[in-house]
């Protein structure tokens, strides 16, 4: 590393208040957007960009394109037919004439546009009543003495933010772009690495992202595969996975207890089991006992699909951990998928002398003494339960193994917390629990290798024998009389079926809202759909027995019910998508989503999967709303044509992006500025082997790229 870069480095974070423009509120502005230093402006990229480097002729605009044009005013008319409105027409040479609209302008502004004015227009026009016209259009005034000049860079337009004007966040903008240091203190990657992937340094990045020269290539700016935005998203991919392998390293420095035994209670589990394991299970789980045996902390990521046998393979390994006389901890988000956790944990451990112990928020009074007391002398050997696990209160006597159920419906705290629960210092040795996460949402392979770098990635990617694939059909809401009459059929056959309602809500098909708050609108609106569904169904299968849960219930009734269906006493099951985890149920082989549109490609899967858990043929039903967008039709189609779900992950990705999967607001990792990790994916391998590099002969120059891009984050990002 240069030792240039060392010295100019206060240069970086120099705060962006001294700039001409940013004053006091400016900067509480900026600063309540992550904006603080010179860095982080550099980093603010443009939106889009403007071609102001020209002139084109008012008769040759065409509607829809934006132009820039320069001309004279030669009327202005301020009328209030339906709202205040102010029109004003300008010509040039061309002979042509265009109308500028304003609905929203202050009779200041209406004594500057005098005939005869010469004025710089840009917008994009479309018809008006007397030929083209720009409503509320970029403009600027020339005066008489001469002309201004034009622009020979493209204009960016940067995201919009509350307070602060377009031309003031140019202006500060630019300011830091001229203090931009030198390309020699201002780059932290390899020259070779860059010439290698024919990418521009740090500074040109920047100076062409900001001010891309008249002839840039727009169209690669805009769909983000121009080498100045490939140069910065590797950058930035590389500094997320320094973040995350560098936790990993510190994590591994405290020691963990060594699982290593004869494995005699993970033989009797296996002897007893009703069923062998799949290759692909065998194979998790030897990975599993070599992590297990080492005196550092296991840190392991299993995913498959529902019904690949996760649970069982996390059950061996807490017999390891039981076998060795210590603790296991195993935590889900919801009560529902916790309890059928304990029940298939108490179904096979208990008959080996193995005490599984139940905590959740309904365990209250002095049912909920005994357990913390038994948890904290040890005679809780494996202790199964929702956020609870992670209060204050517990406290565990050795925890050895943390197992976390759909780590990303955690938050982040909350893994924390269960984390800390089982670290000791003892000996003058640190140590922390050996860490599995479990999920049922297959990973894309882009986004584990950006995203879970602090974990080893396993996949049990074989379904048990004896499964048959579910069928999937996509059915216009139009033939919903036709489906009853599917469901009155199957059920008098004594198969059982679910119905879910989805949300009925406008804002709810876009697949980025952010979810409504737990007991909020959201949950509201779901549950009245349902329960009009359950009312409708009740009706018309007079001979049907039917049920309905959904997420307002009290968690009791909710567990009446779902006990009830399972248990063979009601034949058709209304639900909201709180049955998306956590209920097996083999009798049950037709699935309907209503308004399957409205749900992700994993939401989607997730549901399905919740039939073909026994041998009978098993079938979903999608029940969608015409018309359907583009984006619904390819997650139907993509249902439709396979069960995999790690064909489905990926097909996510590349529809929803990789926020929405891994629920970034939770994970505590920043969202990325530049990157895409489905259209960046080929960078991967570089940032590997980099980071890798990196880490071993320059930690300093890595911690550089990480504080670069992501500050306090770090912390957050693996837990």
């Amino acid at each position: 590393m240069p030792s240039a870069a060392r010295s100019l480095e206060p240069a970086f974070n120099r705060p962006i208040v001294g700039l001409s423009g940013a004053g006091p509120k400016v900067a509480e502005k900026l600063a309540a957007r992550g904006l603080l230093t010179l860095q982080d402006l550099w980093l603010q990229l443009p939106l889009r960009y403007e071609d102001r480097t020209s002139l084109t002729p008012i008769a040759r605009l065409q509607p829809g394109v934006a132009a820039q044009v320069e001309g004279t005013i030669e009327a202005v008319e301020r009328g209030f037919r339906y709202r205040p409105v102010l029109r004003v027409a300008i010509g040039d040479d061309s002979y042509g004439t265009l109308v500028l609209r304003f609905f929203h302008f202050r009779a200041a502004q209406v004594g500057q546009f005098a005939i005869g004015q010469r004025i710089r227009v840009y917008g994009t026009p479309r018809p008006g009543q007397q030929g083209l016209e720009i409503v509320h259009p970029s403009y600027k005034l020339i005066g008489i003495e001469g002309e201004s000049p034009l622009g020979d860079t493209l204009e960016p337009v940067y995201p919009q933010i509350e307070g602060v004007g377009p031309a003031t966040m140019r202006k500060l903008i630019a300011q830091a772009l001229d203090r931009l240091p030198d390309q020699v203190a201002l780059e932290l990657l390899p020259e070779h690495l860059l010439r290698e992937l024919r990418l521009p340094t740090l500074r040109e990045a920047l100076i062409t992202m900001h001010r891309p020269a008249r002839d840039a290539d727009v169209a690669a700016l805009s769909a983000g595969t121009h080498p100045a935005q490939r140069r910065l998203a590797l950058e930035e991919l590389l500094a997320h996975h320094l973040s995350l392998r560098r936790q990993r390293i510190a994590l591994q420095q405290h020691g963990a207890h060594a699982l290593a035994g004869k494995g005699v209670l993970v033989n009797k589990l296996l002897k007893a089991l009703p069923f062998k394991l799949t290759g692909a299970q065998q194979k998790v789980l030897a990975q599993i006992r070599s992590d297990l045996a080492q005196p550092r902390p296991m840190l392991r990521l299993v995913q498959g699909d529902v019904g690949s046998g996760k649970t069982v393979v996390a059950a061996l390994a807490a017999m390891l951990a039981v076998e060795k006389g210590k603790q296991v901890a195993l935590a889900a988000p919801t009560e529902l998928l916790a309890e059928q956790h304990l029940a298939n944990l108490r179904g096979w451990l208990e008959p080996l002398g193995v005490r599984v112990a139940w905590l959740a928020g309904k365990v209250t009074g002095k049912a909920r003494t005994k357990v913390l007391e038994e948890v904290a002398n040890g005679h809780a050997q494996v202790v199964v339960g929702t956020h609870a696990l992670m209060q204050e209160s517990v406290a565990f006597h050795d925890l050895a193994l943390a197992i976390v159920d759909e780590q990303h419906r955690f938050g982040v705290h909350q893994r924390l917390a269960l984390r800390d629960k089982g670290s000791q210092d003892r000996d003058g040795a640190s140590r922390v629990p050996h860490q599995l996460v479990m999920t049922a949402t297959p990973i894309p392979r882009t986004l584990a290798m950006a995203s879970y770098a602090d974990l080893d990635v396993s996949a049990i990617d074989e379904l048990p024998p004896g499964r048959t694939p579910v069928q999937t059909i996509a059915l216009n809401a139009e033939r919903r009389p036709e489906l009853i009459e599917r469901i009155r059929a199957a059920c008098a056959e004594g198969r059982q079926v679910y119905w879910v309602c989805t949300l009925i809500e406008e804002a709810e098909d876009d697949p980025k809202a952010a979810p409504a708050p737990r007991g909020g609108p959201a949950m509201r609106i779901e549950a009245q759909a349902a329960q009009t569904t359950f009312e409708q169904l009740t009706e018309v299968l007079p001979h049907a027995r039917v049920a309905l849960v959904h997420g307002r219930m009290k968690p009791a009734e909710k567990q009446a019910v779902m006990r009830a269906f399972k248990q063979g006493e009601s034949d058709l099951l209304v639900a909201t998508t709180v049955i998306e985890v956590g209920v097996d149920v083999p009798n049950a082989s037709l699935m309907v989503v209503e308004n399957a549109e409205r749900l992700g490609l994993a939401q989607l899967h997730q549901l399905r999967g919740r039939v073909g858990r026994g041998a009978a043929a098993s079938s979903c039903v999608l029940l969608y709303q015409a018309p359907l967008s583009q984006m619904a039709r390819e997650r139907l189609d993509t249902m439709r044509q396979t069960n995999d779900g790690f064909v489905i992950a990926e097909k996510d990705l590349e529809l929803r992006g990789p926020g929405e999967l891994l629920g970034t607001r939770q994970t505590g990792l920043a969202a990325f500025r530049v990157a895409d990790l489905a259209r960046d994916a080929g960078l991967l391998p570089q940032v590997h082997d980099l980071a890798e590099t990196l880490l071993a002969t320059s930690p300093a120059l890595a911690e550089r790229i990480t504080e670069r891009w992501i500050g306090g984050a770090a912390r957050y990002a693996s837990a």
